[in-house]
């Protein structure tokens, strides 16, 4: 797959910051993969709506991914296969652009999140787990108007937490906290990248 100048500089921006790894034995292991891709000249990222067929978070935002099964040969292989499982993109069309840090949440998992890229358009085939495909501006995302700060109690800490708001879908929870640390990255770059346009 032809890898743009965007996609070389967002590789090199995960490159240039090392990933911090969780290791905790009492973690369940997911992957997941944030898919970055030009749609009429305008960069996206791409989520989904969990459906309410599944077991938890229904109707919630999400990256596509999922838990850890026997025959993934690591967390990459994981966040692919949930990627083709749940989107219907296959591993050969997506090239991977680098990962971030792993996140704990608060239904302990320890999830590793990938960032890759397809080439745009593709004919995606969501399983039932999914209700909605929804493929947001880049730039939206960085907009501070779709941003908020919200405070909740986690256990016996109060902690304060990101949320994204774009044309009434809201992302939150371990999603927004993944999609904070990846726009925190593409922003050392500052307002004149290709991707805030």
């Amino acid at each position: 797959m032809v890898t743009t100048t965007v996609e070389s500089k967002i590789r090199d921006l995960l490159t240039m910051t090392p990933k911090r790894s969780i290791v905790d034995t009492n973690l369940k292991l997911a992957g997941v993969m944030i898919l970055v891709y030009s749609k009429e000249g305008i960069y996206h990222v791409m989520f989904n709506r969990r459906s309410h067929q599944v077991t938890k978070h229904k109707g919630e935002i999400a990256f596509p991914g999922g838990g850890h099964e026997e025959g993934d040969s690591d967390l990459l292989d994981t966040a692919l296969r949930e990627t083709y499982e749940e989107m219907g993109i296959q591993s050969k069309d997506i090239t991977v652009l680098g990962e971030l840090d792993d996140f704990k949440t608060i239904t302990d998992y320890n999830v590793s999140p990938y960032v890759g890229s397809f080439v745009w358009p593709y004919n995606f085939k969501p399983n039932k787990e999914v209700a909605e495909v929804k493929e947001i501006p880049l730039h939206a995302l960085f907009d501070t108007n779709n941003y908020r700060s919200d405070t909740r109690l986690v256990g016996n800490e109060i902690q304060s937490m990101p949320v994204y708001v774009y044309e009434g879908t809201v992302i939150y929870g371990a999603t927004a906290m993944i999609l904070e640390r990846f726009l925190s990255i593409l922003e050392t770059v500052g307002d004149r990248a290709p991707w805030r346009n």
